[in-house]
């Protein structure tokens, strides 16, 4: 079976700003795939050449085993879901979903039949009458979901679906995106500034940096074994440490990461460090050590004994939690 996805060298350059530089890319069928990188890593224009919203420069995209350069948006078996929704707010709900079967000139009787089994899908059976203006945010987000459902398309690209919702919606969210794509079957990929969401949400990662793809891997993979210093910084807060430290605590003079659940403090046998700072994160506590001038971050679990700034503390860590990533990372 082809790749839901493919993309072999493929470049989008606005001028001398190369926002998608040589990328190689597969995605397979049924998968949750997720894009993650800052803004301006080249993300969101992979996902626009996927839909078709942008052409490459160079390099060549396929859809299900189709080129798909040079093909409309139109054309594609794929559709879109917004952050900020793009729906019409002079049409109700029903005729928001039902937009793109009436655009394929479908009669009305399918296009109410098709539009309340998507509404019923996305938990919103009902709906159908109201205006856009008349929903909460998380309701908007599941009319414009329904709305892209609706055309049973092949691949669903979602772009930052979430960014507009509070916290908890947006985890509730997050939850009910994965038993859909699980249900449903349809390759999603989803486009997204926030690690934790993908982490949490998707089959597999590509992270994006400067155009460029630094990694791709299950979520697991990207977190625990980052190949380069910047995967390892921006996916978790892990503790990045020179080649000079490395060799001190492991005996390898390489690049490492070190993530702070995986520190103890209190082993006699371990490092010495001093504490140098300490925060309350609710479920846990920051405490920030200095070793050998560089900066080591802890978790300690809530209820643990927390030192004081400027005490001198021992650390250790997990066995195998060290990952080295070699000298040039």
């Amino acid at each position: 079976m082809p790749y839901a996805v493919s993309f072999q060298q493929v470049s989008r350059h606005f001028g001398t700003v190369r926002a998608v530089d040589a990328v190689d890319l597969e995605i397979e069928a049924g998968e949750f795939f997720a894009m993650l990188g800052p803004s301006g890593s080249g993300k969101t224009t992979c996902l626009r050449l996927i839909a078709g919203f942008e052409q490459p420069t160079s390099g060549h995209i396929e859809i299900f085993g189709e080129t798909a350069e040079g093909v409309p948006p139109y054309r594609r078996n794929v559709n879109t879901v917004f952050q900020d929704y793009a729906l019409f707010p002079h049409l109700n709900v029903a005729d928001n979903v039902a937009y793109g079967l009436m655009i394929r000139g479908a009669g009305k009787a399918e296009r109410t039949r098709e539009a309340e089994a998507a509404l019923e899908m996305v938990k919103l059976p009902g709906y159908g009458a109201r205006k856009p203006g008349q929903l909460s945010g998380g309701q908007r987000q599941r009319v414009a979901l329904a709305r892209a459902l609706v055309n049973k398309p092949k691949v669903l690209l979602l772009d930052e679906p979430l960014g507009a919702l509070d916290l908890k919606l947006r985890e509730q969210m997050q939850e009910e995106l994965k038993v859909l794509q699980k249900a449903l079957g349809i390759t999603f990929v989803f486009v997204t500034h926030d690690q934790g969401e993908a982490l949490s949400m998707a089959d597999r990662i590509a992270v994006f940096n400067e155009g460029r793809i630094m990694q791709t891997g299950t979520p697991e993979e990207i977190y625990r074994r980052p190949r380069t210093r910047f995967v390892a910084d921006f996916v978790g807060s892990s503790n990045v440490l020179s080649p000079q430290l490395t060799e001190r605590l492991a005996g390898v003079a390489e690049w490492s990461s070190l993530r702070p659940e995986d520190i103890r403090l209190g082993d006699e046998s371990g490092q010495d460090a001093t504490v140098t700072g300490t925060s309350f994160l609710g479920s846990a506590t920051r405490v920030t050590l200095d070793v050998s001038g560089e900066k080591i971050n802890v978790l300690l679990p809530s209820g643990a004994p927390v030192p004081s700034q400027g005490e001198s503390v021992r650390f250790s860590w997990d066995k195998n939690a060290l990952h080295l990533m070699g000298a040039g990372a």
